[in-house]
């Protein structure tokens, strides 16, 4: 069983990898287990994962280990500096009890989290993508700013300077037309008085006059002749 890298030096919060690999003379059917151990100071042991042969990956929340058969790949997630220390595969056996074959060491070393001063601004990745299109697009945004200020202000001045060049008598107030007098109207109707309820009076008798007859007689009249008439026209 050997283990590779034999030292891996990474920082806080980064991910350590490692790769155990076995070989087996006779390799037909046997069982076998994968441990993951871990050393510090020199102390005893501690075993931190397990897989077995047929099993394609376990995981736990900080190991992760992954079947490559014959080669076993071993994952320290979320570095801490107190994951530091030595640590070495072990493989148990199933066919022969008790035996059980260790790698040698390897060696992983956290460091700390590299400081970022909140006043140093981070550079510009070359060749992002994503700053070059919010680049792109500011500068787009400013020129139609400029364009549209440039398009208010023309058509301000045009609209003041043809307030002034118009003739006397378009500046000229409108005439007021003299104000409409509404003249009231009368309507006429039929009043109904009520007559006097009391019983009616007769008329007053007035005294009959007294009638004198007169006779008037006229004198006869001689019959007009042809020759009496021609001398009443003479």
């Amino acid at each position: 069983v050997t283990i590779f890298p034999e030292v891996l030096t990474l920082p806080e919060g980064d991910k350590a990898t490692f790769f155990c690999n076995i070989s087996m003379e006779n390799d037909s059917g046997s069982e076998y287990s994968l441990n993951w151990y871990k050393e510090t100071n020199h102390s005893q042991a501690q075993k931190t994962a397990e897989i077995s042969r047929h099993k394609p990956m376990t995981e736990t929340e900080k190991y992760r280990l992954i079947n490559h058969t014959p080669v076993f790949e071993i994952e320290i997630l979320n570095l801490h500096q107190n994951d530091s220390g030595s640590y070495y595969c072990g493989l148990i056996t199933f066919y022969e009890p008790d035996k059980v074959m260790e790698s040698n060491r390897s060696q992983l070393i956290v460091t700390a989290a590299p400081q970022v001063n909140a006043t140093d601004e981070p550079e510009m990745e070359e060749g992002n993508p994503s700053e070059h299109i919010k680049a792109m697009l500011l500068g787009i945004l400013l020129l139609a700013g400029v364009v549209v200020l440039l398009i208010f202000g023309y058509l301000t001045f045009t609209y003041r300077r043809g307030d002034v060049q118009k003739p006397p008598s378009e500046n000229m107030p409108v005439e007021e037309k003299p104000p409409v007098v509404f003249v009231s109207t009368v309507d006429y109707g039929v009043l109904e008085f009520q007559r006097d309820q009391c019983s009616p009076v007769p008329p007053k008798t007035q005294p009959v006059e007294q009638t004198e007859y007169a006779t008037i007689i006229f004198p006869e009249e001689k019959p007009v002749t042809p020759e009496r008439g021609k001398k009443h026209l003479d």
